[in-house]
């Protein structure tokens, strides 16, 4: 008995959690969206909730009470999780006003660089571009990896690391050779 009682509350808790976050995200953000998808949530998570709590009340009465009381629980706790999560996303660099402007500017450097990597003419004329032996292009490829980095991380320097981007660009080109003429016009 303790064992079904155990895989009874397993499918109860998992049941549970997945239909509060669907029903939560439905109701928040999935406004006028599908009417009958919210019938069909609610119908989906019950199919599996009812005999979560009513088997085990079957075989014992106050199981009944117990698995009513881990559904609530785990209701709750899904809510305060989500929006928890919900909070941490606001606050995240790229969610805020300069993150449009600040990825527009990554993929312009990053623009920049490419041309050394695809362009036959440029590889040729300043192989130091892509060569990472190079001290200078070692610390481009680092600034490259750190800007994508803080770019998709929460809590991270994202217009820092985009800055120290644009100058490891500019201390490659110069190690390079790169004449100020042949380098694109800064937008």
């Amino acid at each position: 008995m303790p064992a079904m009682m155990l895989l009874w509350g397993v499918a109860l808790v998992l049941a549970t959690a997945a239909t509060t976050y669907v029903l939560h995200r439905k109701l928040t953000q999935g406004r006028g969206q599908e009417p009958d998808g919210l019938f069909w949530d609610v119908f989906g998570g019950f199919v599996v909730i009812a005999p979560a709590i009513l088997v085990p009340a079957v075989q014992w009465a106050p199981a009944g009470l117990i698995m009513v009381f881990v559904g609530v629980a785990t209701a709750a706790g899904t809510l305060l999780s989500i929006r928890k999560v919900e909070r941490i996303h606001a606050a995240e660099p790229r969610r805020r006003a300069g993150f449009p402007d600040d990825a527009a500017r990554h993929e312009r450097i990053l623009e920049q660089w490419r041309q050394y990597e695809l362009d036959p003419a440029r590889t040729i004329d300043f192989p130091a571009m892509t060569d990472v032996r190079t001290a200078e292009t070692a610390t481009l490829t680092r600034a490259m990896r750190e800007a994508d980095y803080c770019k998709v991380t929460a809590g991270t320097d994202y217009r820092a690391a985009v800055a120290r981007l644009a100058e490891a660009l500019t201390a490659a080109e110069r190690a390079a050779g790169v004449p100020t003429a042949a380098l694109p016009a800064p937008r």
